[in-house]
């Protein structure tokens, strides 16, 4: 048994005074006012490690020309089979910077360029390869995309939307298709006679739910949209339901659509924040609307879109949340427990508890603080910065 004392350690649920983490091998035991094994350190604050829920990072490479970057995959609108771990390179030294700021685990998704980009996959940033960096307990999901970006790719390869309207006929189409083959299966069609692909299964389980779609949408009325193309299908067989995020929603300049999303208890995975504002769909975007996020009780987590802010700098975006009342402990939440609940790891990650990854974060003084930093970072027991 190991242990590390922090004078305050924020634990992701509460925050506790003059504590150890008490941890074994690379799971925490407990967080308590007694040590149980060898103290390691100690520390002003601890707090648990930073979880991104929607970046791309590896994808988009520092120090690599724009022509190299592996986010979008332009041969096609529809890219059930796509990975985004494979197009991962460990070796981006935006890795080296995360773990320096205590950001241990992201969330890496294909761009927003095709309808239908890829499965994401959550990954340790320590790993060695993607292989060893892929967590497994993660839900399976697969980015979407609405709104000006998959309408403004019009020169990449395949059928291409001009419109709003003409993406969300593309995707009605496709699953329309999945359909009338499940349909013809319900009713006794032997499937050798029916040509049912891997991508047929796919959008069959993106239908009932078993695969969330992580939906990239900016404004409003594209959100509304994405609401009835889900109970369109709905409608039609109640075994129909889809699961989605809302990824982005940063011209959202109102409270009621997530009022809505709340009713719904459809997720929000908010920003980034503090990046400029390069398109008419993010006219509206300001750090004030975050008051809507907080006023609507919608659950949301916090992302960067590495390279859109630079990862490392997640932490810095609290300070909006900060400013709208949160206390330090609740902004903390955000990037650590809100995170890995969103993305279906909180058994594992997200806060200091028993039989969680013993992955924290070791700082000088308090993290809100300019002139802060961490010294010392663990991720699963095991050192990684110093």
């Amino acid at each position: 048994m190991l242990s590390m004392k922090g004078a305050m350690i924020y634990t992701g649920k509460e925050v506790i005074k003059d504590a150890f983490i008490n941890f074994d091998h690379n799971t925490v035991a407990n967080v308590s006012n007694t040590r149980q094994g060898e103290i390691l350190g100690e520390y002003p604050v601890i707090t648990p490690a930073f979880i991104d829920p929607h970046c791309h990072i590896g994808m988009c490479r520092a120090g690599e020309p724009a022509s190299e970057e592996e986010a979008n995959e332009k041969m096609d609108t529809f890219l059930t089979l796509a990975n985004a771990l494979d197009s991962v390179q460990m070796d981006d030294v935006s890795f080296a910077d995360s773990i320096e700021a205590g950001i241990l685990y992201s969330c890496v998704l294909p761009g927003s360029g095709n309808i239908l980009g890829g499965r994401s996959a959550v990954i340790r940033n320590y790993g060695s390869t993607t292989t060893n960096a892929l967590i497994r307990e993660a839900p399976i999901s697969i980015k979407a995309a609405l709104g000006y970006n998959p309408m403004s790719t019009r020169e990449w390869k395949g059928k291409r939307p001009y419109t709003r309207m003409g993406a969300l006929a593309l995707f009605r189409e496709k699953v329309y298709a999945v359909i009338k083959k499940m349909e013809k299966i319900a009713k006794g069609t032997e499937m050798k006679d029916i040509d049912f692909s891997r991508e047929d299964e796919i959008l069959r389980d993106i239908l009932c739910g078993k695969i969330v779609l992580r939906v990239h949408i900016h404004k409003t009325d594209d959100i509304e949209s994405f609401l009835r193309f889900a109970d369109e299908f709905k409608a039609i067989h109640p075994e129909y339901s889809i699961k989605f995020t809302i990824d982005h929603a940063c011209d959202v300049h109102k409270i009621d659509i997530f009022h809505k999303l709340k009713e719904r208890n459809i997720p929000v995975i908010y920003g980034p924040m503090d990046s400029l504002a390069y398109k008419v769909e993010l006219k509206h975007e300001n750090w004030k609307n975050v008051r809507y996020l907080l006023e609507s009780n919608v659950s949301f987590g916090l992302m960067s879109d590495h390279p859109v802010i630079l990862q490392r700098m997640i932490l810095l975006q609290l300070r909006w949340f900060i400013r709208f009342g949160l206390s330090k402990q609740q902004a903390i939440e955000i990037i650590t427990a809100k995170n890995a609940g969103i993305l279906g790891i909180d058994t594992i990650l997200g806060s200091l508890e028993p039989d969680k990854w013993a992955s924290f974060v070791c700082w000088n003084g308090d993290p809100f603080d300019m002139t802060s930093y961490p010294v010392t970072v663990y991720g699963e027991g095991r050192l990684i910065h110093l």
